[in-house]
């Protein structure tokens, strides 16, 4: 008789900023060891990201001031962490609707490059290069915007508009 195993897995989220906090317009800190509160603080953020359908998140959306991005495009083999991310090269140009969790329910017209080649280092702090074009390079983009103290509303082409995400 086979015994059955149930095992629980606890999920941490963490509150989203929105515009208007003040945190959004700092520049992040290096993060320069892997400790096991920047482990928490990658899983967190990614359940976080999960639970709110989005593509991306960066730690100052949820109050911290650290260089770690969290990318789930959906298109590729599982979550992208990227920590102290660096963008060494971007060419060519896409223009689209952006989003950000930070701005729930808004969308503008962004224009980013369609490639991008970018540095950082994974979650045992090895470093990785990564070549993304169309939504992972976007996505890229706008994580490491948010590192810097930037919102996509910065670049957006036209004014703002109200989307329903009721169809999902």
């Amino acid at each position: 008789m086979a015994a059955i195993i149930f095992m629980e897995v606890e999920m941490a989220f963490r509150n989203i900023r929105l515009q208007g906090d003040p945190v959004l317009g700092k520049k992040c800190r290096e993060i320069t060891e892997m400790t096991p509160r920047i482990r928490e603080l990658i899983e967190d953020m990614l359940d976080t990201m999960y639970e709110a359908n989005g593509v991306g998140l960066a730690g100052p959306q949820v109050g911290v001031l650290k260089r770690v991005v969290v990318i789930d495009t959906g298109e590729g083999e599982g979550p992208l962490v990227m920590v102290n991310p660096v963008i060494l090269t971007t060419s060519g140009e896409q223009t689209g609707d952006e989003g950000c969790l930070s701005l729930p329910g808004k969308a503008g017209t962004v224009t980013r490059p369609d490639y991008v080649k970018a540095v950082a280092y994974d979650r045992d702090m090895n470093q990785f290069t990564i070549e993304a074009t169309d939504l992972l390079a976007r996505a890229i983009c706008h994580e490491v915007d948010h590192l810097d103290g930037h919102m996509y509303t910065e670049l957006v082409q036209g004014s703002l508009r109200d989307v329903s995400y009721d169809d999902e």
